[in-house]
């Protein structure tokens, strides 16, 4: 569709919406949802900070939280594209599936100091300590929440929770009861969606699908980058609910295939079960199991089966008055066999890696208005033993919704199987291969912020923020060959914020902001041959504003402008702007049309791979 077609059909579905939205009369079920949201704003809670629930408010940590609601409304169709809501993210488009997600610098496809969650299970692959984004492809719909850590988070989460911690967050099968249909279909991408959900003894479940569908990419000269390709995914999730006790089962099975860039065919299932055990007394105990199965190709560079297996174990009571104290530990066991390539070779090509954890942190009230948190863990990884994970915060609550609170944190970056075991090629001669010696990448963190709810409609959150890496990984001569080396530091400095001011019950605005300044450079008297191009491609400033409006009942009208500083190699700036205008014809019916950079042709995000291009998107949704 041409851009004055689009225009067209923009205006027509304006006219239509509003016209009609006016005609009726308001369903109660939406009257209600101004009100709920003032409410719900002053009391979103969070669990990732501190493995307990607890007011977002009063959280000693740089925390953003994206609710359903902003998911609703941001008319995304995928986890990374939900992500760009997070001011203290940093989301790049590479292509068709593939995203770059980071936070304070080392912005990479590869990128490997962010640990992701789904509802506590942790995607990532010991290939190279990160995750392939487009496996994770979910029902934005059934996510409660998603909380965005950045900073460390190490001593609760453990390694690789570095620059941050994404916990995605999905609703118990008692909040998705009944039949729900969506579809939508764009100039390059079409989505189907599908859920039911019911009774079952005492308890609650729900079985879903989904199905994406997209277009690839293409080049400044037109040409198509061949990334096009198509993912599915079923599921069901179960749970059960008593006085003091909470259990849930999900299971998922996925399979996606994509045709270039280069050609990737992946699938996978797990399950996971979770027990919540109220003990009584202020005390709780949680223990959670699950195994993952998973097997990926690209072509003509390796196939890979993996198969994981964890179990976690917490426990959170008041010994003494005035202490929360949280202890726990877990092990994790994968088994991963790789078939290598003349390309690129794993050796060994199967592997068994274990992971063991024990911490412990205590929140200490020294006063009313003075609190601080100590913790530590001990993480055993397969290549470099025992790493020590140390936290400290301080908490000042400056008033009844305003808190100070500053931070000291050590987080590493465990060796992954790309350190130490690959070779390229996949046959001699080699002309990089891993090191035995790779070390853990180090983080030594400060942070400083400042939180604040002046009231039911508006707050504001800011962090100072200082990362010291003293060993990054480099590529060097060890033994007279290249390899992967601990040769390169780096320092990140910077200041990220955010807020919220609701206008008016139905206008509410957010914003946020990162300024940060990196530095990396070889280590005095050592030597790097290509590892600094390697660590990441960042924008030293991002900003973005969303304005989120219902007019009417029936009507909803949002609109989302990003802007990104230039990236360090081949990227401009640019500013993009989204819009989504949704119309609740009846009670049960819901049309939204979604644009992608409205204003902008095309842009690229990532390194010349392909042209982000504005996109439109219609999407019906049915409760019948």
């Amino acid at each position: 569709m041409n851009s004055p077609t689009l225009s067209r059909a923009v205006c027509l579905a304006v006219a239509l919406a509003a016209s009609t939205a006016w005609a009726q009369p308001a369903p109660q079920h939406y009257a209600e949802l101004a009100d709920l949201s003032l409410e719900q704003l002053t009391r979103i809670t969070v669990t990732s900070a501190s493995r307990r629930e607890e007011l977002l408010t009063a959280v000693p940590a740089s925390i953003y939280v994206i609710t359903q609601d902003d998911i609703r409304r941001s008319g995304a169709t995928s986890i990374p594209e939900v992500l760009r809501l997070a001011p203290n993210l940093y989301v790049a488009r590479a292509d068709a599936f593939q995203y770059v997600v980071s936070a304070r610098g080392f912005s990479n496809i590869l990128a490997n100091k962010m640990l992701v969650m789904v509802d506590g299970r942790a995607v990532y692959t010991p290939l190279f300590s990160g995750v392939f984004w487009e496996a994770q492809d979910r029902v934005l719909e059934h996510i409660d929440r998603i909380e965005v850590i950045s900073g460390p988070g190490a001593t609760l989460w453990g390694a690789n929770a570095v620059n941050g911690v994404i916990s995605i967050i999905t609703k118990p099968a008692g909040e998705t009861q009944g039949p729900v249909l969506t579809a939508g279909a764009g100039n390059s991408e079409r989505v189907a969606e599908a859920r039911h959900g019911g009774p079952i003894g005492s308890g609650y479940y729900r079985v879903y699908a989904k199905y994406t569908d997209r277009d690839g990419f293409r080049t400044t000269s037109g040409g198509d980058i061949g990334d096009d390709g198509r993912t599915a995914t079923v599921g069901a999730r179960f749970d059960w609910d008593t006085a003091a006790r909470h259990v849930m089962l999900r299971a998922d099975v996925h399979r996606g295939e994509i045709d270039g860039g280069p050609v990737r065919e992946f699938s996978g299932a797990s399950v996971i079960g979770r027990l919540e055990q109220q003990l009584g007394g202020g005390s709780s105990l949680e223990l959670l199991a699950y195994y993952d199965r998973t097997e990926r190709m690209h072509l003509d560079t390796f196939e890979e089966t993996l198969d994981t297996l964890d179990l976690e174990l917490n426990h959170a009571f008041s010994p003494l008055a005035g202490h929360r104290l949280v202890w726990g530990g877990g092990y994790r066991h994968s088994r991963d066999r790789v078939v290598n390539s003349p390309a690129q070779a794993f050796l060994p090509a199967d592997r068994t890696l274990g992971w063991g954890n024990v911490f412990v942190q205590d929140a200490i009230q020294l006063s009313p208005a003075l609190a601080v948190t100590l913790g530590i863990k001990a993480e055993r990884n397969p290549y470099t033993g025992t790493e020590w994970l140390p936290t400290a915060r301080l908490a000042w609550t400056v008033s009844p919704d305003s808190v100070l609170w500053g931070s000291l944190s050590r987080a590493v970056r465990a060796p992954s199987r790309i350190d130490r075991e690959v070779y390229f090629p996949g046959q001699p001669p080699f002309l990089l291969v891993g090191n035995d010696v790779f070390d853990a990448e180090i983080a030594n963190v400060a942070e400083l912020g400042y939180r604040t709810q002046q009231s039911e409609t508006l707050s504001f959150s800011a962090t100072l923020f200082h990362h010291d890496y003293p060993n990054l990984r480099s590529v060097g001569i060890t033994d007279g060959r290249p390899t992967f080396r601990n040769d390169i530091e780096g320092k990140v400095s910077g200041i990220e914020a955010w807020g919220s001011w609701r206008i008016s019950p139905a206008w509410r605005l957010v914003g946020g902001f990162v300024v940060q300044d990196i530095e990396r450079n070889v280590i005095p008297g050592r030597a790097d041959f290509g590892g600094l191009a390697l660590l990441g491609n960042d924008p030293e400033r991002t900003a973005q504003l969303r304005s989120n409006w219902s007019p009417t009942r029936q009507l909803d009208v949002d609109v989302a402008v990003r802007h990104v500083g230039k990236l360090q190699v081949d990227v401009p700036a640019y500013t993009a702007v989204d819009a989504r205008l949704a119309w609740r014809a009846a009670r049960n019916v819901e049309l939204a049309l979604t644009v992608r950079n409205a204003f902008d042709r095309e842009h690229y995000e990532w390194q010349n791979r392909g042209l982000s291009e504005r996109a439109w998107l219609l999407n019906l949704r049915w409760n019948p």
